[in-house]
Order: structure tokens, then sequence, then C-alpha cells
């Protein structure tokens, strides 16, 4: 499964003109917002959380902002912080690349029993917690 979502990222990278990584950054900052927390994503959180040096994020986040993905904006009570932007148009041509999977997500877990995806989702969560006592 993570070896299909990989191919289908890298497909959507090669048609948008970008890195994998630059994927990888889309995601982190799109959910941003979404993870408890109520501040968007900065260059500094973006570099630990994909584990890049600052100059590989500086590139990354150039070839983002070329491409009309992603804008920086900064803050308000401290001119010194960045904060990342994923743009609105952006956001539409995601929506669309990645509809389908959106749909064949939907249609497997109609398959499934509200228990059996508890079960799934307690398994994927026990593994995901094993994964990170790797690293």
């Amino acid at each position: 499964m993570n070896g299909e979502f990989n191919r289908i990222a890298q497909e959507f990278a090669h048609a948008q003109g970008l890195h994998l990584t630059d994927v990888q950054a889309l995601i982190a900052i799109l959910d941003a917002r979404e993870d408890g927390t109520a501040d968007p994503m900065t260059p500094g959180r973006l570099r630990k959380q994909l584990n890049l040096t600052s100059g590989a994020v500086t590139a990354c986040l150039d070839r983002l902002e070329k491409a009309g993905h992603i804008h920086r904006v900064r803050a308000a009570d401290d001119r010194r912080v960045v904060h990342l932007h994923y743009a609105e148009a952006a956001k539409g041509v995601a929506r669309d690349y990645f509809r389908p999977l959106a749909h064949g997500t939907e249609a497997a877990r109609g398959r499934f029993t509200v228990e059996e995806l508890e079960v799934v989702a307690r398994f994927l969560a026990e593994m995901n917690r094993e994964l990170e006592l790797l690293r």
C-alpha cells in the first residue's frame, strides 16, 4: 500500500514538475493546520519534520513557490518568522488529481464494518508507534 501511495505521489510530482520531497512538503504544509496546532508550518518545522538540511528546505520552498503551490508570509507579530501557506489554486489541482484515490479509499472502506475498521486503525496506530521507536 505504501509503495502504491508513493507511486501516485511520484506521478503527481512529475506531472507538476516537482520532486517527491516537494510533494512531501506540500502534504506537511497542508496538514500543519490539522495537527492540533493553530500555527501554520514554518521552514524550521518543515526541516525537522522532513529531516532535511536548511539548504534543501530552502530549495524545496523556492520550487514550490515558483510553481505556485505555496506562498510565504511573514508573521505579523515577529517579522523574522515565515509562515508557509498552501495556495488555494494549488489545493484545487491536488484535489482534482487525488480525487480518484479518495474515491477508491471510500470504496475500500465501505467493504468493512465499523468494528473491522476500528481494528485496522488500531493496528496502523500501533505500527506507527513501533516505526517511530526505530527512528
